[in-house]
Formats: structure tokens, sequence, C-alpha cells
């Protein structure tokens, strides 16, 4: 049975045209190119490893070396390489910095030479008596039990800059007689400096005696074999037969000090154990000592 007006069936085979063959177009429109596409990169000798080819104008000095159109993010060989370098750079910079500060490579504190020398809390149990011992002076006995009473006195403190040590002595000669007064004392301090050399303020601290506007003179000469320089610093006495004696010998031996001071009086009426030394056999005495004395600071150790 047919139905009037059936309709075409979709799924059927497809139906000739009925306006018959649709003809080309005579004049086709050229595909446009796509300004966004990536272009090829060139070829030829270095192209493809961070160089230009020939031809193409290097890449100002900074810029990314990577493809032609890559993100800053996608930097070449070229700029991984500059970064490592200037990494390592950094890492190494402060690494030599952290030893420096370790080792105090940017501290400006001097470092001071103390040319062996070592602090000691007893001077007195390095310094040399036999000198003085020999010229028939011995230790005055202790007057009491207190430690201001005792002879030899001895004291010492360290600090930051400065380690300072003393050694005070009191003699009376030998066989001297009940009616004669006497007073005999030896002074010796030695410093170990920390903070500052005191070698350009050392002589001038002894030649300063011979510019003393005193009644009493003063005569400095410098003395050989002791530590680096030595000074010995003599009372000009009137006549030469005054009872008494004042010398000092400093010495300085890198950025240690030492002074070693004689102060004698007796009255003339109390002689019977001998006459006073003269200043120049005070001075041998005080040579004598002092380079026996250094010697030992060498070798002290802490105490």
């Amino acid at each position: 049975m047919s139905i009037s007006g059936e309709q075409n069936n979709p799924y059927g085979p497809p139906q000739p045209n009925p306006y018959g063959q649709v003809p080309a177009a005579q004049n086709p429109v050229p595909a446009q190119q796509n300004p966004y596409a990536q272009q090829a990169m060139p070829q030829g000798p270095g192209a493809g490893y961070g160089y230009p080819a020939p031809g193409v104008p290097a890449p100002p000095v900074g810029a990314p070396t990577g493809a032609p159109g890559a993100s800053p993010g996608g930097a070449g060989r070229g700029t991984s390489g500059w970064l490592w370098a200037v990494g390592g750079a950094v890492a190494a910079s402060a690494i030599w910095g952290s030893v420096l500060f370790a080792t105090g490579g940017f501290s400006s504190e001097p470092t001071p030479d103390l040319a062996g020398y070592a602090y000691t809390g007893d001077l007195c149990a390095d310094t040399s008596l036999t000198p003085f011992q020999d010229a028939h002076f011995k230790t005055k006995a202790n007057t009491g039990t207190a430690s201001k009473d005792a002879n030899p006195q001895h004291s010492g403190t360290q600090l930051k800059t400065l380690d300072t040590m003393t050694c005070n002595v009191s003699f009376e000669q030998e066989n001297a007689g009940s009616s004669a007064y006497s007073s005999t004392w030896l002074y010796n301090t030695a410093t170990l400096h920390r903070g500052a050399d005191p070698a350009p303020e050392f002589a001038d601290g002894y030649r300063s005696y011979e510019k003393q506007d005193a009644a009493v003179g003063y005569r400095v000469e410098a003395v050989t074999g002791l530590g680096d320089e030595a000074y010995l610093v003599t009372r000009k006495d009137e006549g030469g037969t005054s009872n008494s004696s004042y010398v000092i010998l400093g010495v300085r031996d890198g950025w240690m000090t030492y002074q070693s001071t004689w102060s004698s009086y007796a009255s003339s009426s109390g002689s019977s154990g001998g006459k006073q030394p003269t200043a120049a056999e005070v001075a041998t005495m005080l040579k004598t000592s002092a380079t026996e004395t250094l010697k030992r600071l060498q070798n002290s150790r802490s105490r």
C-alpha cells in the first residue's frame, strides 16, 4: 500500500542534484598564515645549542639564550650556566666570609707580639735575687702575719688589654749594726700589652727623665743585650759621696715591658756592714737579675 506524499528516506541512497554539478570557484582565496604559529629553527652550524646560526644576530648581553618564543622561565643552556656560576660565586663568598669571621680576619684588633712571655700570678717566684745576695744583701724577715707585711710582696692582674705583674722586695745589708738605719727596696713590674704596641712610646718614657726640671738630674743611656731595647736611668749624685742610690732599668721585648727599680738609703753612722753600692754597681746587679728573670718569664705557666 502506498501513501501519497511519501517522505524521502533520509537513510536511502543520495539523490541526484536537480541543479546539476556545481562548478568549482575560479579564484580560490589562499590560506592565511597563522601569525601565532612557531617558526622553524634555522638549521646550520651551532643551531640548536644556544648559539645563533650564521646570519642570525646574537641576543643582547643578559638576554635569555633559549629558542625563540620561549618564556623567561624556559631559558636555554647559556642562562642556566650563568645562573649556576653566579650561585657558586655567592656560595663561595659566604663560606670564605664565615672563615674570616671565625678566624678574626675582619677584626680590627691588633695581634700582640708577646715574644713567648706568659703571665704569672707570682712574679717574685721568677725574680732572680742572686746578684743582690752576692752583694751581701738579704731579704728582710716578715714583720707580721698579715699579707701586707709579707716580704717579698707580689700581685698580678689579668685584663683584656693588659696583664700586669709586680714584685717588691725589702733588703737589708748583712752584718749591719743595730744602730744603723737603712731602707733598700727592689721594685719589679712586668706588663704584657695585648691592646697596643708599647714600642712607639717606650724610649720617650725613659728619655723624659733627662728633661725633668728638677733639682736632681738624671742620666739616661741605652743598654744592649736585653730584649728589643732597654734603657738605664741613674741619678746624678753630686760628689759621689751619697749614701743613697736610685737606678731604673727598663726593657721592652715585643709587646712585653719590664722595669726593675732599685731605691736605697743608709744613715752615715750605720755602715758597719759595708758601704752602699754605687750606681754603676747597682746597674750591673739590675741587668744581671733582669737577664735571668726574663728567661724564667718566657717559660712561665699561669698560676
